[in-house]
């Protein structure tokens, strides 16, 4: 199997044995897989295949609303990975993100074409500069990133409700005042063709984002060199790159990327920031998709796509009886299968051996 097949087979394999193990779940709590599939079909589509309704376009803006966050995070995680870096600070660069474009809602007053990406932009400076730190110190003392990115998770928790409860004074201890709609990427035209669901103008961002990820890391010189210093940071000091800029910039840019999430929710999905309980998911969701779609742009975006359609879909498996937790399941087993895709391709590898026959010339 050649690898360009493999990148395409072994995926949507792992896909497949992921809903193969969920519906057998189901079916040994005494549910229908058919309710399940059904489900995920309506939080995709707005489809209900079992009553026969019409489409509910509701659904499938919530849908996307669900998949924006978590294809940024996934490519935050997948820029660093693709750089020889394990980064899973993506939940707490997006809440930097978060209150970096909170900050500027709520402080400065401007013309939307000038407000709204101002906001976006501090999202992603913000995110960019919770990056940097685990890079620097990875780059000038060699600290281990997984380490320093988790404990950084917990800082930016923290940090964010400080800011929230004591310096924006949130007068019911959950969110600070409404932001201008100057700061909004809120539509009321997308809102108005999706049966009024939260749909936003966050998608436009999100694309922009794999664009510039395919782009940077595939297409330019500066991609190449941090490519280089994940594959071998001596030989890349060799050939003369800057091995410790290169770090900071590939954890900059990761975290930029999980900064831009963080702005879209809180400008897109709510108009308010909010003090977080505790940590949502996100970058971790983001870690998935990235290792589903193999680190590359179209991989995360179809992969943010089918677990933003689980996501949207739990609700309604549960208005079935079917636990929602079967939704998280399927993501875990799909992941877990991903994990194990050498195993699948010496399967794969054996079965083609034996469609293959044996000539007469082949034998000694």
């Amino acid at each position: 199997m050649t690898a360009r097949k493999e990148k395409i087979v072994l995926p949507l394999i792992a896909v497949l044995l992921g809903f193969v193990l969920g519906s057998l779940i189901v079916v040994l709590t005494g549910r229908s897989p058919l309710s399940m599939y059904a489900a995920i079909v309506k939080g995709f589509s707005g489809i209900d295949i079992l009553n026969g309704q019409p489409i509910n376009t509701r659904y499938i803006g919530e849908f996307i609303i669900q998949a924006m966050p978590i294809i940024l995070t996934g490519l935050s995680f997948a820029f660093a990975s693709r750089t020889g870096l394990f980064s899973i600070g993506a939940e707490g660069q997006l809440m930097i993100g978060s209150i970096s474009a909170t900050t500027v809602a709520l402080l400065l007053q401007a013309p939307r074409a000038v407000h709204l990406p101002l906001v976006l932009l501090a999202g992603v400076l913000g995110g960019a500069l919770w990056g940097a730190i685990p890079g620097f110190l990875k780059a000038r003392y060699n600290v281990h990133e997984v380490v320093v990115t988790i404990m950084m998770n917990y800082i930016a928790l923290h940090f964010n409700n400080f800011v929230i409860l004591h310096i924006f004074g949130s007068v019911d201890r959950v969110k600070t005042a409404p932001f201008p709609t100057s700061a909004l990427l809120k539509s009321p035209f997308l809102e108005s063709i999706t049966r009024y669901s939260r749909l936003n103008w966050g998608f436009i961002p999100v694309i922009i984002a794999l664009v510039l990820f395919s782009f940077i890391i595939n297409k330019t010189t500066f991609g190449y060199s941090l490519r280089a210093v994940g594959y071998n940071k001596e030989a890349a000091r060799y050939a003369g790159m800057k091995v410790s800029r290169n770090i900071v910039a590939s954890m900059a840019i990761a975290g930029a990327f999980a900064g831009l999430a963080g702005a879209v929710i809180t400008v897109g999905t709510f108009n308010f920031g909010r003090v977080i309980q505790a940590a949502e998911g996100y970058g971790f969701d983001g870690i998935a998709v990235a290792l589903v779609g193999g680190n590359e742009a179209m991989g995360i975006l179809l992969a943010g796509m089918l677990f933003g359609g689980l996501k949207a879909a739990q609700p309604l498996m549960q208005s079935q009886g079917i636990p929602r937790e079967i939704a998280g399941i399927i993501q875990a087993s799909i992941v877990l299968f991903v994990a194990m895709k050498f195993g699948i391709k010496m399967v794969l590898d054996k079965f083609e051996r034996k469609q293959v026959p044996t000539t007469e010339g082949d034998r000694v």
